[in-house]
């Protein structure tokens, strides 16, 4: 199993988490017996800044709400973006437009020489994130994502994996077996799998209040993916209980028009809901015994270089791999 953190090639995240110099990350790595990074790629991949070597999966781009685009519903568009010019600065004016932009995009994501690459599989408009009741159910959007992935994948090379991944939006949660094979067995590219953010799936449900509930829910989810559990080849490690937060918002927006929401106010809104904080609970070791992934990423938001080290060294610990006087890697699972 590689074990690794995420970042993106950002700007402004390098300047804030790292003071702008990407040289201090091996050091941090042979810390904390990390095997490098996954990268989301949102500019050109500079390997100056970030050398292939530690490379080993890449992050593609997402669109939150894309449905509308691919089906061509202009009204809706504008309605959700505001304006034509707006919605075209995001994707393009036409359909090909953007399934050229995706395969630059990934072609982008190959010279990089990852060994896999992650796809979010979901939709939501903004006007529908605080009440949950969408227009398209997770049927539409994996045939829709299908069709995207299938224009677009050609370009990428067999020897890499596609690794799809959940969200609790509409499309693939995990809640579905059924649905899920329906988008493995469905996608061209013979490599194909799944990613397993634990977070995300925690988000799936507003029940949960502690860590230990969240993972035996986590576990429960991924014991109904039957044979599916084999196709699990990566995994998002982090908690999010944030249920209590989105009851309360979901109540509130049943007494509110409905209407899209600027990037600021869903930034702020998603935040609170997917909170990306490490597991403090040892009960997280069974749940990666159970995956045995092939990919381990801790994956956080991080504030600064500090913060970054202590939700590492936190969820680490959690996992028996480091103590607390971070003695680095030890027993990691194989698979």
């Amino acid at each position: 199993m590689l074990e690794l953190v995420n970042l993106s090639n950002v700007r402004y995240e390098i300047d804030r988490v790292l003071g702008g110099d990407t040289s201090a990350l091996p050091a941090f790595f042979a810390r904390h017996g990390l095997d490098g990074l996954e990268l989301t790629l949102y500019e050109d991949w500079e390997p100056a800044q970030f050398p292939a070597d530690w490379i080993q999966g890449v992050h593609l781009r997402f669109w939150p709400s894309w449905m509308d685009f691919w089906r061509g519903d202009r009204e809706a568009l504008v309605r959700e973006y505001g304006s034509g010019a707006a919605w075209q600065a995001s994707f393009g004016k036409t359909r090909e437009a953007w399934i050229d932009f995706w395969r630059r995009h990934v072609r982008e994501a190959v010279r990089t020489g990852a060994r896999y690459v992650v796809f979010h599989v979901s939709q939501a408009r903004t006007s529908e994130l605080y009440h949950r009741r969408h227009a398209y159910g997770s049927a539409e959007v994996i045939e829709a994502t299908l069709e995207l992935v299938n224009m677009v994948m050609n370009v990428l090379p067999e020897d890499c994996l596609l690794l799809y991944e959940n969200l609790w939006w509409p499309g693939l949660t995990l809640l579905d077996p059924r649905l899920a094979d329906h988008l493995l067995s469905g996608t061209h590219h013979q490599r194909t799998g799944l990613l397993l953010d634990t977070g995300h799936l925690m988000n799936t449900s507003t029940n949960l209040a502690t860590e230990d509930e969240a993972v035996r829910y986590v576990r429960r989810v991924v014991r109904g993916l039957g044979g599916l559990r084999t196709s699990i080849y990566g995994m998002h490690l982090h908690r999010s209980l944030s249920g209590a937060f989105v009851r309360r918002r979901m109540a509130e927006a049943e007494r509110e028009d409905l209407q899209p929401r600027g990037f600021s106010e869903v930034f702020d809104y998603i935040s609170h809901v997917d909170e990306h904080q490490p597991f403090r609970t040892a009960a997280v070791q069974a749940l990666v015994e159970d995956v045995q992934p092939k990919f381990l990423v801790h994956e956080f938001i991080q504030d600064s270089m500090e913060d970054w080290e202590q939700k590492v060294h936190v969820q680490r610990h959690a996992l028996g791999w480091e103590s607390d006087a971070e003695d680095g890697q030890k027993g990691k699972t194989s698979r």
